[in-house]
């Protein structure tokens, strides 16, 4: 079998962008890529609410005198079509808008200088500057038609969260497999024209990692290249490992390892057993090419039992992070330090109107947000610890139908029902039907008022996040007008205190500028470490309400990874600390002695 090569050829000149812009929520940045791609920014589109993605595929066509079919929801396939004819449309416009910028003049205000002026230090920049200080015409002409050839858009990448793949029904009778959510929307990336990522996060859904081996798209064509590549966020190493190797022997390469804090992030929480960034950081950068050789092997062979040409080097892998970053430093150090391939500043850019799609009313909300309005809520129905800012309308709104003894949401979009407690077809825990079975079901003379209490409050406190987190982007264009958004920010807007725009922004993760309106905001590894702890403290409450599972062996493994970490932290202060070295040494040993006094002792547990 002959062997083909890994990758394309690069542009001579690089140094594009080192930032992306995560998924946010399903419609903070559901068309971000039309704001941000022709400069060379990638970002990320949530592709799980198919009736949002139809309404702004209606709402972009109408804006940009592109025809519009409705594909109503009745119809055959309707997800994963809605799906592809709207990231098709948005790879159309981007091409657009990015052939129209190259074709700019080399003058103040353009569309290309605004391109060249964004982008970091690098030889491409270089370049740029070149160009300006070039005196020779014909020198400048030569040097512009290079740098329009390397002025290349930001890839359009698509996210799933793999567990929200319920399955679907019509006339009452279950479809077949290959149609519940997450397959579909997987189906539908799969069968557009881009050429970019889909982003698989939440863990590993064995049948929905199968699935991808159907699309022709995900292996490598006759020069190697993958047309749609795979990006899997993962917490820490070992999940890299397993979840690779299964991928591998579909013979299905994952392209990037984008390692998310477990909880300093925004969204959904997936907090790990007390493992901090640093030292999941440290292990990636030694085992990076131990992952790559280990994944190749198996990589070939799959690919040689499908009768596929398998390359012999292996294709590229990224390994990026994201979770919490908030300052030009703490990029620098992920870059240089812990040799990353690239950062992804989420939370900062709800800030950012040109960039994300949030309300004026929620936008307002954000720039005053404090530590106390952004708290790790029970909000979300799928039983995972959820970001949410609590002046937000969709919590003013649940706390309406509590007071008014109606709580629950109608649930109009049914992306989130998973619980099969009362019925054979899965409800939503934040429906209003499930909530009342819920509450009659409860066994009250078995509480104590506590344990009730903590219960109640649990229930109700699930939002209808289908909905409402596609709040701000319908209000924002006017699209619904009794929205009532949700707003999934981490506890990094609290250090961000005002409007931004994009050049503000990208310049405040260069370093050029600080947008910080908290000077004295800890180191991001802190602020891991400080919400790690506040866990560990809620975990343990609940633990002596006897309203948990966990068990004291959990409480010690959390505690003594905890303590690994802050060990590690210390033996590497010197090299991962500017400026406020005394500082981080104080922060790590009051919050070790935090630890202490939440968990005594094995007993206490």
């Amino acid at each position: 079998m002959n062997s083909v090569h890994s990758e394309p050829k690069s542009s001579p000149l690089r140094g594009g962008h080192t930032f992306h812009i995560p998924v946010m929520g399903t419609g903070f940045t559901i068309d971000t890529p039309l704001k941000v791609a022709k400069y060379g920014i990638s970002s990320v589109v949530s592709i799980v609410d198919d009736v949002l993605i139809e309404q702004m595929r209606k709402f972009h066509c109408e804006r940009s005198g592109e025809p519009y079919t409705e594909i109503r929801h009745n119809e055959e396939d309707s997800r994963a079509r809605r799906i592809t004819a709207y990231l098709d449309l948005l790879d159309l416009l981007v091409k657009r808008s990015s052939q129209a910028l190259k074709s700019s003049p080399f003058e103040p205000g353009s569309e290309i200088i605004r391109y060249y002026e964004l982008l970091p230090e690098s030889p491409l920049k270089q370049a740029y500057r070149e160009m300006l200080s070039t005196s020779d015409p014909q020198e400048t002409a030569r040097l512009q038609e290079d740098l329009r050839e390397a002025a290349e858009p930001g890839s359009i990448d698509v996210n799933i969260m793999t567990k929200l793949d319920s399955d679907r029904y019509h006339k009452g009778e279950k479809l077949p497999p290959e149609y519940s959510d997450a397959k579909a929307a997987l189906r539908g990336f799969a069968r557009s024209g881009l050429r970019s990522s889909i982003v698989f996060s939440a863990g590993m859904n064995q049948g929905l990692y199968a699935y991808a081996a159907c699309f022709e798209d995900f292996f490598p064509d006759s020069d190697g290249i993958l047309k749609k590549k795979i990006v899997l966020k993962v917490s820490d190493y070992r999940s890299a490992v397993i979840q690779g190797k299964f991928l591998a022997k579909k013979g299905l390469w994952v392209s990037e390892y984008r390692i998310e804090s477990g909880l300093n992030c925004g969204g959904h929480a997936f907090a790990t057993k007390g493992h901090l960034m640093g030292p999941i950081l440290e292990e990636f950068k030694e085992k990076k090419d131990e992952l790559l050789e280990q994944l190749h092997e198996i990589y070939k062979q799959a690919l040689a039992s499908i009768e596929r040409p398998a390359p012999e080097a292996p294709h590229k892998v990224r390994i990026t992070f994201q979770g919490g970053i908030g300052t030009a430093e703490e990029d620098e150090l992920l870059l240089h330090y812990y040799k990353v391939d690239g950062t992804g500043w989420a939370t900062p850019f709800l800030l950012v109107p040109e960039v994300c799609n949030v309300d004026e009313a929620s936008l307002d909300k954000l720039c005053k947000a404090t530590e106390k309005d952004v708290y790790l809520s029970p909000s979300s129905p799928l039983g995972v610890p959820f970001w949410n800012l609590r002046t937000s309308a969709s919590e003013a709104n649940r706390r309406r139908r509590i007071e008014e003894g109606q709580p629950g949401s109608p649930c109009p979009k049914k992306f989130l029902v998973s619980n099969t407690e009362f019925s054979e077809r899965p409800t939503c825990p934040a429906s209003q039907v499930y909530q009342k079975r819920k509450l009659e079901h409860l066994p009250q003379e078995d509480l104590t008022p506590e344990q009730l209490t903590l219960i109640k409050e649990g229930l109700f406190a699930k939002a209808c996040l289908c909905s409402d987190l596609a709040g701000g982007v319908v209000l924002k264009n006017r699209i619904e007008e009794k929205a009532t958004p949700a707003v999934c920010c981490g506890p990094n807007i609290a250090n961000f205190g005002r409007i931004a725009s994009l050049e503000e922004m990208v310049g405040h993760i260069y370093g050029r500028l600080s947008l910080l309106t908290n000077k004295d905001r800890p180191h991001m590894f802190i602020n891991e470490l400080k919400l790690y702890v506040d866990y560990l403290r809620r975990e343990r409450e609940k633990y002596s309400l006897e309203l948990s599972n966990l068990t004291p062996k959990y409480f010690q493994e959390f505690k003594e990874n905890l303590l690994g970490g802050i060990e590690y932290y210390r033996n590497v202060a010197m090299r991962i600390v500017e400026g406020n070295y005394d500082r981080f040494l104080e922060d790590l040993n009051q919050l070790s002695r935090e630890i202490e006094r939440t968990l005594m002792s094995e007993a206490a547990a």
